[in-house]
């Protein structure tokens, strides 16, 4: 993620693009971040997953769109965050070499990281839990007892992408050792076995990580990295092979449809029928079943769907430079570190408003977006801050 806007213009230069043929990556990069700051505030008022507050809804007519918005997201986006980024990775490591390289990523991940896991998270945790949860004691009590120190949150993203181009940086170090695949563009048959072949390995992943597990203390969940590692790799053939110039807008628009079909027949069919059988919601996380069977490859069968078709439709649909947004560009990295800043101190503004969670998720879900946008904003007119992220 932060790759993308810093490594651009290195991209342009190597691939001697305009700005008009990479705009649209720039614009999906905004979407995804909306959807990231959406998705913690669906998972506020009611839909599953774990988060800083919840104040959950119990009207079952609401939670079930709520609940495919999230599985909808985490079946692809932050996948698509590591295949972008990693489409970045080679040109920056052969204008930079590897010791400009190594600091670049230093810098621009792990100063946020740091500041994240110091500063960010013993603040947030503490006014959850003095004013969401009512447990009254001191900021200097609360940390007197406090021991996490490393607690990257949201930032487990930007964690394992540090890892992933410590390792990429490793392997280049090896003289034998490149990553000079010559693959075209698959196919859609070849994309949709990709997809099924990704489920196969979730589901067998998740018989050990289930979907929730972390890796104390990074945060890792290890049940969905079998998608990341993927992406990320295919990123990296992606940018060798110049696969962007090889999208084609009719495959990306049969991929939308399926993706329609994926996300509003099959995953309500897949619900519905664990309801029906009066199977418990925890078989969707993992285990020897048959509906972590059938999840595990309907997620990451839609995530080369839906990957497939934001990527070809953008490109021809959604490719003309815009000031605004690229300005939002530019702040989508500090917007996916500093949105659970603005969102929990949304949540907490009205959590003894006498309204359904929905109700404050209407309310509170846009408002995120928009505050947390207009916050980096001006975050990033200190001094030195625009040079992290």
């Amino acid at each position: 993620m932060t790759s993308l806007h810093h490594a651009a213009s290195t991209h342009k230069a190597a691939q001697g693009a305009s700005p008009a043929q990479i705009a649209y990556l720039n614009h999906l990069k905004v979407l995804l971040t909306v959807l990231v700051v959406l998705h913690h505030a669906f998972i506020t008022y009611g839909a599953p997953g774990g988060w800083y507050y919840l104040q959950k809804t119990d009207h079952i007519a609401a939670l079930m769109p709520m609940t495919m918005f999230v599985a909808t997201n985490q079946s692809f986006f932050m996948g698509f965050f590591f295949f972008l980024s990693a489409l970045f990775v080679e040109s920056s490591y052969q204008k930079k070499g590897p010791g400009r390289f190594l600091a670049d990523r230093l810098k621009r991940l792990g100063i946020p990281l740091l500041f994240y896991s110091v500063v960010l998270s013993p603040v947030l945790n503490y006014t959850v839990e003095h004013y969401g949860y009512g447990q009254h004691h001191s900021f200097a009590e609360y940390m007197s007892g406090y021991r996490h120190w490393v607690d990257f949150g949201v930032m487990w993203f930007v964690a394992a992408l540090l890892l992933f181009n410590l390792i990429y940086l490793l392997l280049k170090s090896i003289p034998f050792f490149n990553f000079n695949i010559t693959v075209g563009f698959p196919s859609t048959r070849k994309l949709l076995f990709a997809g099924l072949l990704f489920g196969l390995l979730t589901f067998f992943t998740r018989l050990v990580f289930h979907v929730g597990w972390s890796l104390f203390p990074l945060g890792f969940q290890l049940g969905h990295f079998p998608q990341y590692i993927a992406l990320f790799i295919a990123g990296l053939i992606a940018a060798k092979n110049d696969w962007l110039s090889q999208l084609n807008l009719k495959q990306g628009k049969k991929m939308a449809y399926r993706a329609l079909c994926m996300v509003l027949v099959v995953l309500p069919s897949l619900f519905i029928a664990s309801v029906a059988a009066h199977v418990p919601g925890e078989e969707f996380s993992g285990g020897w079943n048959i509906i972590s069977f059938c999840y595990s490859l309907w997620e990451q069968l839609n995530s080369v769907i839906v990957i497939t078709a934001l990527l070809s439709i953008a490109k021809f649909r959604w490719n003309n430079p815009s000031v605004f947004l690229n300005r939002l560009s530019q702040n989508a990295y500090g917007v996916y570190i500093f949105h659970p800043v603005v969102l929990i101190s949304l949540s907490l503004l009205i959590h003894t408003w006498p309204i359904d969670p929905v109700i404050k998720l209407i309310l509170v879900g846009p408002s995120a977006v928009v505050l947390s946008f207009l916050f980096v904003f001006v975050v990033r007119k200190i001094p030195l801050v625009n040079t992290v992220i």
